[in-house]
């Protein structure tokens, strides 16, 4: 048994508003909300600050729990909505982005699936292999390093690992990216560790790649790592990713 979070906040620097946004006829968070429920979770819970995406979530029948405005991440909504709903510490909560309409609802059962088959592990997360030089050498397509058990050994926006040898001309130039993994951004996580993560300061590796999991990998929280069945859709960051994934689903 697992539950979803899709922690969804209405300031957004690229585009404000984005989770509300129409995207073909219902609100992008809808679409969120819809893809989640039918991944087999046991609950899907969408926590916000704003009264207004809590207003547009009544609307077909969400449920809320509203949280501080303080809180600086998602994984903070998250772990305040563990607590207010009283979950045990070995329950495990996926959190789903509010950005992904295209989230395939099987992706986020698969990472529920993989941290409760490893109890060896806090968190669980998702990588599929990199298919091009030009996503490999992309600092917004963040990769994932693993050891052998599929564990996490680092995550950047770096194309790593390097391949010394495999080289054009000079060797800033790779022409090899064998063995590279794009990390997907979604999570599961036992509460008892989500709850000991929120209590972290940001880390000096988070704050340099601006990447949230190297504050558990700086703690010492184990991150299993499974390869996705599918490859997700677009997120939406932008006015050009909304037209994109609004084409994507069609009229």
């Amino acid at each position: 048994m697992f539950r979803v979070v899709i922690p969804a906040r209405f300031e957004s620097t690229r585009l404000p508003g984005k989770v509300l946004l129409p995207l073909a006829g219902k609100p992008m968070i809808q679409w969120v909300h819809e893809r989640a429920a039918a991944c087999g979770a046991y609950e899907v819970i969408i926590a916000t600050d704003d009264a207004r995406i809590a207003e547009a979530v009544a609307c077909f029948g969400a449920q809320v729990v509203m949280t501080a405005r303080s809180h600086r991440s998602g994984t903070d909504r998250i772990a305040q909505a563990a607590h207010e709903r009283g979950w045990d510490d070995a329950d495990v909560v996926v959190n789903v982005q509010a950005d992904e309409p295209l989230i395939p609802p099987a992706l986020i059962s698969e990472v529920a699936r993989a941290l409760e088959a490893d109890p060896r592990s806090d968190i669980a997360t998702l990588a599929t292999p990199i298919g091009s030089l030009a996503e490999f050498l992309n600092p917004n397509v963040v990769k994932v390093v693993m050891d052998r058990a599929q564990r996490a050994l680092y995550f950047s926006r770096a194309p790593v690992p390097w391949d010394r040898d495999g080289t054009v001309g000079d060797p800033s130039t790779p022409r090899s990216f064998a063995g590279a993994m794009r990390h997907i951004g979604i999570y599961a996580y036992r509460v008892a560790a989500l709850r000991k993560l929120t209590g972290h300061a940001a880390s000096p590796l988070e704050l340099c790649e601006k990447l949230e999991q190297l504050r558990a990998l700086e703690n010492g929280f184990s991150i299993y790592v499974a390869v996705a069945s599918v490859i997700p859709g677009p997120d939406v960051n932008t006015a050009e990713d909304l037209g994109r994934v609004a084409r994507l689903m069609g009229p």
